[in-house]
């Protein structure tokens, strides 16, 4: 079955559409996105890692992981969660921070709406609308491999969820 992957940009709006199938039920898909263990397992592409340090997966509640690079070092990211609607649908602002989740406040900030719809054949489509401030800042994460890392890493989430 396919998953067909979609990756758009709006340079204008400073807008990245993501949106991707998985040959597994909302539920299964949900919990991937939503527990911080099972997260871990598939948000980095290979070979890098990731490594959730805290997780409050409530409005105002905060994840702070690394991704950590084939050479150990590792690049913070702070998210808080600003809308959940549970089993469907939730969104975060992020930005890069230091290792105790202080932002780095000359860095870009996005925010991201995620949602989660069941699809015929017990399947789900996750789609994702990333916003950024600056048009440059959608112009660096695309120049920069977003969308073959974002790619790689929703192939790891179907891996996983072959095998829970």
């Amino acid at each position: 079955m396919t998953n067909n992957f979609t990756f758009e940009t709006d340079l204008a709006a400073k807008k990245i559409y993501v949106s991707r199938e998985f040959n597994a039920p909302v539920e299964k898909v949900w919990r991937a996105w939503t527990e911080p263990a099972l997260i871990d397992k598939w948000i980095a592409p290979k070979p890098w890692t990731a490594e959730t340090k805290t997780w409050d997966f409530t409005i105002g509640g905060t994840w702070l992981y690394a991704m950590i690079g084939t050479d150990g070092q590792k690049r913070w990211v702070y998210a808080e969660f600003t809308a959940i609607e549970n089993g469907s649908a939730f969104s975060t602002t992020g930005m890069f921070c230091d290792s105790d989740g202080n932002p780095v406040t000359a860095g870009p900030k996005s925010y991201k709406d995620t949602k989660f719809i069941s699809i015929e054949g017990n399947r789900t489509r996750v789609d994702s609308v990333i916003t950024f401030e600056e048009e440059s800042t959608v112009k660096m994460f695309v120049e920069n491999g977003f969308k073959e890392g974002t790619a790689a890493s929703l192939g790891n989430l179907d891996e996983l969820l072959a095998s829970e």
